[in-house]
């Protein structure tokens, strides 16, 4: 067998692989994600009850008014910020990561310090996913818990009844996956949305 044999049948086949690889098996997975899960290879995008996009259900945000459940602390902001304005940096290492200061860091400790007298400050009980941030700083839930801890001031804020943000908080509260892996948890946003469905 001839070099010219040998090299043409070996880029026939280096390029049959990747028209499969590179154009087919990529436009097959897309063609299933939107006809079986157009919701979820979409972003999982939550809209209003006026039917706007407001965010993912799969990347947290910040909440910070007494009106509304909020998310745990986040490094980077959940993201946020303008990279044209970015003075704190937030954006420089990228808009996903932990801050990755170990426990006994100074800046750790007065952060958590800071949160811990805000969130006394609000009559909340503090629970460690109000305090620490998550691993992605982009988590989407707390637990139930700490959704609990700041019902007066929500209740307070809105005028609602305890039990009806309780009832909410359950309702909204995501069980273990396959219900066995994980620990429930309350999708921030979906619970917020809820919230203000129930308001109006």
């Amino acid at each position: 067998m001839s070099f010219a044999r040998e090299a043409g049948r070996a880029i026939r086949s280096t390029l049959v692989l990747w028209v499969i690889t590179a154009l087919i098996y990529p436009l097959v997975m897309v063609a299933v994600g939107q006809i079986a899960f157009p919701f979820q290879a979409n972003g999982s995008i939550l809209t209003s009850a006026q039917g706007q996009p407001v965010g993912s259900a799969l990347i947290g945000q910040p909440f910070t008014s007494d009106r509304y459940f909020n998310s745990r602390p986040s490094t980077t902001s959940y993201s946020t910020a303008d990279p044209s304005k970015d003075e704190s940096g937030i954006l420089k290492t990228g808009v996903s990561g932990a801050s990755n200061l170990a426990p006994s860091n100074s800046d750790l400790l007065t952060r958590v310090q800071e949160t811990s007298a805000q969130l006394n400050q609000a009559g909340i009980q503090a629970t460690a996913d109000l305090l620490y941030t998550s691993g992605s700083s982009l988590d989407p839930h707390i637990t139930p818990e700490a959704a609990r801890a700041q019902i007066t001031r929500v209740a307070t804020a809105r005028g609602l009844q305890p039990s009806q943000l309780e009832d909410l908080i359950n309702q909204n509260t995501d069980g273990r996956f396959l219900g066995i892996f994980g620990e429930p948890g309350v999708n921030v946003l979906k619970l917020n949305l809820a919230l203000d469905s129930l308001a109006s």
